[in-house]
């Protein structure tokens, strides 16, 4: 072909008017498809189409009066050349006499294109010349017919040509033969001038540029033998190739080979992924594992993000491949044509043309399996660009907005109803969904997951990557007729579980449905949820809804109605369940019915609020794109990018205790206290670029948390962040850190105290405000204001008044208070002999302040409920703002504001809730509870504590920050985040109309109690000149936490972290002698000596984490097992055996010599698994050396003989398998075990898994797996009753088996006589499975530091008697 790209740059924009520019682009696609040779008719309405054949420089036009003749003669042209040709003819009889051509045409097999000018439509059936019915004129004889809309500058000419274009991928398919496009054309029928608009062209630079066809088709035809894949595939590939800004759509597919392959073209490409509702992906359940190193995203939330005009902007790609068909969003849909051109590729395995932008550049005919094969094959290079990392970013941040804001509100909703339904869904179970808004609703809120535990177990026993939803809905026309009936018929094809969830109006056209459901033929039972608005609510969201009368809405749009569906299902026998809250949702979910049943369950709506929930949901999804937005383009202007991932790396940590001198007893503590001192930690943290950032560990003494064990934990969090990186968007506080805690540290955020987490937190984000030359406050509300009020500039602090004293005497300091420029005082109360004492003193500050001043009242949990209703009863004429806990049993606190009237806040009972509050929170959105009183030092940081304030200020509560005795490094961060979350506050009240939202005075007067601080600098608590109250002022927060000068008087120690020795301690037993590995922590820790010993296949490597943690109380080793790690084994010359026998008693005799070499006193032995048997034989036979056991997930060993013989039989083949196919084939098996499905789920598991491959000895690994069987050690079950030492069992939540087996050790070593003056305890560990030492660190580490602090109290009481005893035989 002619090299033409100059000449056809720019020939569509210099035509005369439309209709050539129609013309024009249709014979110049004919000819970039290869179909040069043209049949013209004469005609008046087919003159443009004749004019732009026969000016067209490569077509070769035959002129001829008939019809008839000139169609023969394209058959015999279509023979010789094996190339359809071109028949042009104008309207009327003209086209009839094609007939007989297209006839033989088509029995023939032979390609034709026909090009039939027509009348428009305003000239059809009035009696207009030479006008007849050309639609569909040929009827079955051609294998594809379109009629075109007559031309118009409103439809794009892309639209022209992909017709083009698929009419003659139908003439040239397998079964090729005519195709027939009929073309109307209003006047001008010549080269007239006439106004056209070339908005219409939009979309054709890539097609003007060059001379391809604007959709090319291509078909994958695999041979089986060999894998080869031929045809034109090979430009689709290489378009791939190229590709540096790729898209993935996942439209409908629905088998599960495709959607394998969906999955594995995704983690191939790495490219960002966007899947349908209806492609079985959206509602994914990920195993981690399989995308841990090549991690696809799935940008799950593009349709919300794409509210922002900014992301819109943002978004750019160069190549996208959509592998089935349609795409639900309309917003994704139009962001593609507004990125147009680009290349686009359509896989789906059929011929019709599923593109209504007209954007398809290559339409490949295949199924999906052949294409992600063919494509895998080709081994990409792969590479991901800034659009990568950015939408990832965006899309964490919109998922996590979105399910705060569908969880906090307290109303049951029709998002919340599509969020519950995703996780409600197994693999058992599969999804049929109604049109109109449940589809919608489903695609924009549904939720997936990774990592989800009740799914791991199914995944990993099919050795399957990922649990995929199958879903469906009748997308082919999208009616809203018949959908009950599909889902019955469904139900029975799927053989599943079908859950199917449709609209009110949906299910009254198909009420006949039910009868079908009744008969309940060949399938399992059904659950229907349907959405009763109470009319057609997806208008209410259309733009019509607000330009419309609202009766003419309700009658011809909504058609509201009052039908009962409840008496519809008992006219039909058909279970009803009616639901109206989150609670009864929930129940009709995930509680299984005892009843093998359908179910229809009606799910009360109404069109308004729904109307008015989509859309606050959207007003916060485009406030979350906006707000990520911002630190991504701040942050990666600033810093480079890892990775295309905006990351912050770690680079050092340390920590120094503090003990700062206190003015007077916290109020917190009892009266007993006399210690006026406060003792912390402050956490330094640095980051790769030398940025620094302070955190303060501030714990109140409890039975959560103390000192000694809040150190613990830290001395793992040292470990543990050293290295660490972080992602730019945590401080958006929407669940990020959390994430980030568990994927990046390997630990749940549950498992953090409450007060190292909040200290954590500070440091990370005051490092990265430093790293970015700004503040806390600055760094959290990176969001522009768009109405142009500026930053606050303090935040009002309320004061906390004792009330020791009498009544005169604390009213006396409180109006000292005032005088002193205090606005609020916070009076505590629960402190006397009864209530009413509490009630008389509070009335007579009420009397000192007058009524301006603002007074609050906390009880702390105190009262039983009646004293707490005799005291409010009493105060109800003091006014005041709140009362915190006024009763002692939290159910009561609603009933108390019921009989008293005081308003209520919450302080204590946030203390109590989980990880994600917002369930708990849900009983209290009663309107009595006014205020939340958040310690972030006692929720878990900034991330908690923000999460509860935007609950309660979207309930229209006050969200108080309260101190908690911190110094001022915590005061100056509670300061800033106090003033972000009246700037959240702020603008919340401003875009709902809800007024000027009055600001709060928050819980900061604890540094009133400070004599001394951590802090060198100026505390900025002072008296406004402005305001004339106390504030903390913004400005000095902010220096202080920059430019941070610590008071080294205050400063107990400075702790890093803690080092580890390594070497070798040779021990020699039965004519061998070994090399033992030791790693050796806290050499210069007072008191024992705690010997770790690992699992089968481990190393002592896998303790110092754990080791670090309890450092502090004891010397901690852990070893190499002999045959493991880096331990060895050397034969003395004079024996004749090579190899030793590593038996329990070898192994244990080993152990043995090697303690005496450690310490001449005794050892508490930590064991796991294998590491645990050896620990309870050594406990139970060498009891003068061992004075205590840790048994974690270990057993006795077997009792049965013939399980003794089968389990020795199955460890020897499992050894020989280990020797014949190495290590890392046998690590494989290993892991795919029953016993490893909590471990698979960690975020860490494959580098766990990597560990166990670093073993010097391969052979010696796989004996000591036979010799060390438990079918060969000896059994243990008979001896555990005279056990003489203490013992800890412990194991994880998850492992069944081995709490079994703990409980009944437990019960046979409690027989023993001498378990009286030994311990004995079961401990089970929290969301850990068998590893519950890598999957539960934080508390394995607390329960053996327990466990060690009572063997150290028993042996100092055991040895106190003794000497007493001693003393009374003298």
């Amino acid at each position: 072909m002619l090299n033409r790209e100059t000449e056809v740059s720019n020939f569509l924009k210099d035509e005369a008017n439309i209709n050539a520019v129609w013309a024009s682009a249709i014979i110049e696609e004919c000819t970039r498809l290869g179909l040069t040779y043209f049949c013209v008719a004469p005609g008046s309405r087919s003159s443009h189409l004749a004019i732009a054949a026969a000016n067209h420089p490569l077509t070769t036009c035959l002129a001829c009066f008939d019809e008839r003749s000139l169609a023969f003669h394209a058959i015999g042209y279509a023979k010789g050349s094996l190339k359809p040709a071109v028949i042009i003819t104008s309207s009327g009889t003209a086209v009839s006499n094609l007939l007989p051509a297209v006839v033989e045409a088509s029995e023939d097999f032979l390609p034709l294109l026909l090009l039939t000018a027509d009348r428009p439509p305003e000239l059809q059936g009035v009696g207009a010349n030479q006008s007849i019915n050309q639609i569909n004129h040929f009827g079955s004889f051609v294998r594809f017919f379109f009629n075109l809309p007559p031309p118009t500058d409103l439809i794009p000419v892309r639209m022209v040509l992909t017709t083009v274009d698929s009419a003659l991928h139908w003439a040239t398919g397998s079964a090729c033969g005519p195709v027939h496009l009929n073309c109307p054309f209003r006047d001008p029928l010549d080269g007239s001038p006439t106004n056209w608009s070339s908005n219409c062209l939009k979309g054709l630079d890539m097609w003007m540029s060059n001379a391809e066809p604007f959709t090319k088709y291509f078909q994958v035809q695999s041979h089986k033998s060999n894998g080869v894949t031929t045809g034109q595939i090979t430009e689709v590939l290489q378009v791939i190739k190229e590709a540096k800004k790729g898209l993935l759509l996942i439209g409908a597919i629905h088998t599960e080979d495709e959607i394998w392959a969906s999955l594995l073209l995704a983690k191939d490409l790495m490219w960002p992924v966007v899947a349908d509702v209806l492609s079985g992906v959206r509602l994914r359940k990920l195993f981690k594992p399989f995308l841990e190193k090549l991690t696809p995203v799935f940008v799950d939330h593009l349709d919300h993000a794409l509210l922002s005009d900014s992301v819109r902007n943002l978004i750019e790609f160069d190549v996208v491949i959509q592998v089935g068909s349609r795409i639900t969003s309309k917003r994704v849909s139009q962001v593609l044509e507004k990125c147009f051109p680009f290349a686009y590729i359509l896989v789906d395995k059929h011929p019709c043309r599923h593109d209504p932008s007209h954007l398809v550049t290559h339409r490949v005919q295949s199924n999906i399996v052949q294409f992600a094969d063919c494509v895998l094959n080709s081994q990409f290079p792969r590479r991901r660009s800034k659009l990568h990392g950015h939408l990832q970013a965006l899309d964490g941040a919109i998922a996590r907005e979105m399910s705060f804001q569908i969880s906090a509100e307290s109303s049951l909703t029709e998002p919340y109803i599509a969020h519950m339904l995703s996780k409600a869904l197994t693999s058992e179970s599969a999804l049929f969904i109604g049109n109109s808004m449940p589809i919608r609703d489903v695609d924009m809120y549904g939720c997936s997951s990774e990592n989800s535990s009740h799914v791991v177990d199914m995944m990993l026993s099919a050795e399957l990557p990922c649990q995929w939803i199958q879903v469906t809905g009748n997308r082919g026309a999208s009616g809203i007729d018949g959908l009950l009936s599909s889902a019955t018929g469904f139900a029975v094809g799927c053989k599943k579980r079908v859950v199917c969830v449709v609209g009110d109006i949906s299910f009254l056209h198909d009420t006949n449905g039910l009868a079908i459901l009744k008969q309940r033929i060949a399938r399992k039972p059904m659950t229907i949820l349907v959405i009763n608005n109470r009319g057609g609510g997806i208008f209410r969201l259309l733009p019509i809804a607000k330009r419309t009368e609202p009766s003419v809405l309700n009658q011809y749009f909504y058609t509201s109605h009052d039908i009962s569906i409840e008496n519809l299902c008992l006219a039909h026998g058909v279970r009803y369940v009616h639901v109206g809250t989150k609670s009864e949702l929930d129940d009709a979910l995930f509680v299984p019915s005892v009843e093998e049943m359908d179910s229809i369950v009606e799910v009360e709506s109404s069109i308004n609020a729904n109307a008015i929930v989509h859309s606050t949901l959207e007003r916060f999804a485009r406030q979350a794109a906006e707000n990520s937005l911002g630190i991504i383009s701040t942050s990666s202007l600033l810093h480079p990018m890892i990775g295309n991932v905006l990351l912050c790396q770690v680079s050092g940590i340390q920590y120094s205790k503090y003990r700062v001198k206190l003015c007077d007893r916290p109020t917190i503590c009892s009266d007993e206290f006399s210690q006026f001192h406060r003792e912390g930690f402050i956490l330094s943290l640095t980051l790769e670029d030398g940025s620094i950032g302070y955190g303060e560990v501030a714990p109140l003494d409890s039975n959560v948390e103390n000192l000694m064990d809040v150190e613990g934990q830290l001395q793992l969090v040292l470990h543990l962040m050293n290295g660490a990186k972080f992602s730019y968007m945590l401080p958006l506080l929407n669940g990020s850190i959390s994430s980030w805690i568990w994927s990046e540290l390997g630990i749940t955020a549950s498992s953090i105290f409450p007060s190292v987490r909040c200290g954590l937190e500070m440091a990370l984000l005051n490092a990265m405000a430093v790293r970015h030359d700004s503040s806390l406050l600055g760094i959290l509300h990176y969001q522009k204001d768009e109405n142009g009020s500026a930053q606050p500039h303090s935040a009002q602090i309320c004061a906390l008044l004792d009330s020791e004293g009498t009544a005169l005497e604390v009213a006396y300091v409180a109006r000292k208070l005032v005088e002193e420029g205090f606005s609020a005082i916070k009076l505590k109360v629960g402190r006397r002999v009864n209530s009413v004492q509490d009630a008389l003193v509070m009335q007579e500050v009420r009397r000192a302040v007058g009524d301006q001043i603002e007074l609050r009242a906390d009880a702390n949990c105190r009262w039983t409920f009646e004293e707490a209703t005799e005291f409010g009863l009493l105060v109800k004429s003091c006014n005041l703002k709140y009362i915190e806990e006024p009763v002692q049993n939290k159910d009561d606190l609603i009933r108390f504001h019921e009989e008293t009237g005081l308003p209520v806040a919450l302080d204590e009972t946030l203390d109590d809730f989980e990880e994600c509050p917002l369930r708990m929170l849900t009983k209290y959105t009663h309107p009595g509870i006014v205020a939340v009183v958040i310690k972030p030092s006692v929720v878990g940081g900034f991330e908690n504590a923000a999460l509860i304030a935007r609950w309660a200020q979207k309930h229209g509560k006050m969200a108080v920050i309260s101190a908690a005795y911190e110094s001022g490094l915590g005061l100056s961060a509670y300061i800033l985040f106090a003033s972000y979350l009246e700037m959240v506050n702020v603008k919340a009240s401003t875009e709902q109309k809800q007024g000027t939202s009055p600001s709060v005075a928050h819980g900061l007067g604890t540094y009133r109690w400070l004599s001394e601080d951590v802090m060198m600098n100026t505390l900025g608590i002072f008296r406004s000149p402005y305001s004339g109250f106390v504030e903390g002022f913004v400005a000095d927060a902010s220096i202080n936490l920059k430019d941070v000068k610590i008071n080294n008087n205050v400063i107990v120690r400075t702790s890093k972290e803690i080092p580890v020795q390594r070497y070798e301690l040779r021990v020699d037993v039965d004519g061998f002698s070994h090399f033992i590995r030791v790693h050796d922590v806290g050499q210069n820790a007072e008191g024992s000596v705690a010997l770790f010993l690992h699992g089968f296949l481990g190393t002592g490597e896998e303790w110092i984490p754990i080791m670090k943690g309890i450092s502090g109380s004891a010397r901690c080793i852990s070893v190499d097992i002999p045959g493991h790690g880096r331990s060895r084994v050397q034969s003395h010359a004079s024996e004749t055996q090579t190899a030793p026998t590593f038996s329990m008693e070898m192994i244990a005799k080993a152990l043995y010599k090697l303690i005496e070499q450690i310490t001449p006193g005794k050892v508490t032995i930590v064991g796991y698994s294998m590491g645990a048997r050896i620990a309870l034989y050594m406990a139970l036979r060498f009891s003068n050396k061992i004075e205590g056991a840790v048994v974690v997930s270990g057993s006795p060993g077997l009792k049965d003989p013939v399980a003794r013989k089968v389990r020795s039989a199955t460890d020897d083949s499992k050894a020989r398998m280990m020797v014949d196919n190495g290590l890392e084939i046998f690590l494989e098996n290993w892991y795919n075990g029953g016993l490893w499905k909590s471990l698979r789920n960690h975020p860490h598991f494959s580098k766990i898994a990597a560990s166990r491959l670093l073993h010097d000895d391969v052979p010696s690994v796989a004996k000591l797996l036979s010799d060390l069987s438990s079918g060969r050690q000896p059994s243990l079950w008979e001896e555990l009753e005279d056990c003489d030492t203490n013992i800890s069992l412990v194991f994880g939540e998850k492992d069944v088996k081995f709490k079994q087996i703990a409980t009944r050790m437990y019960r046979e070593m409690s027989k023993s006589k001498k378990s009286v003056n030994n311990i004995i305890e079961m401990v089970e560990i929290p969301e850990a499975g068998h590893a519950v030492h890598l999957e539960s660190p934080l508390r394995m580490i607390l329960a053996l530091r327990k466990f060690l602090t009572r063997v150290h109290k028993s042996s100092q009481r055991q040895l106190s008697q003794k000497l007493l005893l001693a003393l009374k035989e003298m």
